[in-house]
């Protein structure tokens, strides 16, 4: 579908220089740390803030390990080979996932997309490093060979569809929180 697009962004990858191609490997190796710790921040500061808003910074990494296991069933149903493996001749930085290792929707960028959503949902100015980071983290899973743009396209819409509502209705756990925090574990669920 788009592997024409691919092989431009990887042919621009090969003829880069290799700073920038490894400052984006390491990116994409290694970036999702960057939301554990914006989700860190966002439960920190919503420690002192109203029970509800609470309750959904403490479900942003439960929304998260669900919208990868969505995405973990869709990458069953679909089963599409990566673009390192189906088109002869690919540039990667990376060595190419092993086979049964699916390429459709992108873990990454669900991942990155779904911990966006819900970090705009409980700290706006959080919310928008993570979107910058997970546009970031998207681009990079195509440049670095491993995904072809639909594959992250559909993962930033996975994460999205499926967090939107989950951090909605988060707000519901709110009486949880209220209880949570006269207990031994107030430190844990705040002052508000």
């Amino acid at each position: 579908m788009d592997g024409g697009l691919y092989t431009d962004v990887t042919d621009a990858a090969h003829r880069a220089p290799h700073w920038l191609d490894q400052t984006i490997l390491a990116w994409s190796n290694y970036g999702l740390v960057v939301f554990a710790v914006l989700m860190l921040a966002a439960w920190w500061l919503s420690r002192r803030q109203g029970a509800a808003l609470a309750a959904r910074a403490l479900a942003v990494p439960l929304v998260v390990v669900l919208a990868y296991g969505v995405n973990s069933v869709v990458k069953r149903l679909v089963e599409e080979v990566r673009p390192c493996r189906s088109l002869s001749g690919a540039f990667t930085l990376e060595t190419c996932p092993g086979a049964g290792d699916w390429s459709f929707p992108s873990n990454h960028s669900v991942i990155a997309f779904a911990a966006a959503t819900a970090l705009l949902l409980v700290h706006r100015t959080l919310g928008r490093v993570a979107l910058v980071a997970a546009l970031a983290m998207a681009a990079s899973r195509v440049w670095i060979g491993v995904h072809y743009p639909h594959d992250v396209l559909a993962g930033a819409l996975l994460g999205v569809l499926v967090a939107l509502p989950l951090t909605l209705a988060a707000r519901r756990a709110a009486p949880l929180v209220e209880r949570g925090r006269r207990t031994a574990l107030a430190p844990l669920f705040g002052t508000g």
